[in-house]
């Protein structure tokens, strides 16, 4: 498949599986573009395997452990990939199934850091599938926050220091990560506890896990404050006022941000730039 309609399907694939990241994704130059577009996919691939309803933990773990193996090598072998994933093929999404081709799609220049991470994330993922995501204490939810959400913002930081030098702080970036993923539990509290999953550490409520969100996010402010690129800015600014505006939403008592609201809040991002 050539390369060109490969980039087509990633982005097809990609506005199937986020609407938060495939909008500023898509208002990304296209250098950027790709290789944001890239990246993400390969995350979301494992993701899929980490959250699925129907593979059982150990499954999960295998899956999981042995595509971070394949990452760590220097060319990722799709055909092994491939042959680990034949006996789930039936219950796994594309965006899974097709790993190999989001890589294919990554600039040469950053595909190693961007294996790095999903490899450390797929980890991560299994290590708290076997723990049955229990989590005990905010060290817990920091670990595992770190692994599904934080790694993004430390992969995002990579990227922006490969494309034009822009130096960013990785604990914010890490930050940042962690800032939209609690506003994700907050918003998925009730879908998580009914699959029998709480991230919440023993004693805390649900204002505990609010103050951990915006305490992050806080961190996110203070990250997009080093970048000056226009079009990095852009990105990094419309996921965290979506998040912010969630986070409103859910202390309101509506459980999401509406369609509406949700197109206003970039558009207004877009005027101002």
């Amino acid at each position: 498949m050539n390369e060109a309609k490969l980039q087509k399907e990633a982005m097809h694939i990609l506005k199937l599986t986020s609407r938060t990241f495939y909008i500023p994704i898509k208002l990304l130059n296209p250098t950027l573009r790709k290789t944001v577009g890239s990246a993400y996919l390969c995350m979301r691939a494992i993701d899929e395997i980490e959250d699925h309803e129907d593979l059982h933990p150990e499954s999960k773990q295998h899956l999981l452990r042995s595509t971070s193996k394949l990452l760590q090598k220097d060319l990722f072998d799709a055909d092994a990939y491939k042959d680990l994933l034949k006996p789930y093929e039936n219950l796994l999404p594309e965006v899974t199934l097709r790993l190999g081709d989001w890589l294919s799609v990554c600039p040469a220049g950053i595909v190693a850091k961007v294996k790095e991470s999903t490899s450390i994330m797929a980890d991560g993922m299994a290590k708290w599938v076997g723990k049955n995501f229990l989590i005990q204490t905010k060290e817990d939810l920091d670990d595992y926050t770190y692994y599904v959400a934080g790694l993004v913002g430390v992969m995002l930081s990579d990227i922006w220091e490969q494309y034009d030098g822009t130096k960013t702080d990785r604990e914010l970036a890490i930050g940042y990560g962690r800032g939209l993923q609690a506003v994700n539990m907050l918003r998925n509290q009730e879908e998580d506890a009914d699959r029998g999953v709480h991230f919440m550490p023993d004693g805390w409520t649900r204002n505990e896990l609010f103050e951990y969100a915006e305490a992050n996010l806080k961190k996110a402010d203070e990250y997009i404050e080093s970048i000056s690129n226009k079009n990095i800015l852009l990105f990094c600014r419309i996921p965290l006022a979506l998040a912010k505006k969630t986070i409103s939403a859910l202390h309101s008592g509506h459980e999401k941000m509406n369609r509406t609201e949700v197109e206003s809040t970039v558009e207004s991002i877009l005027n101002e730039q």
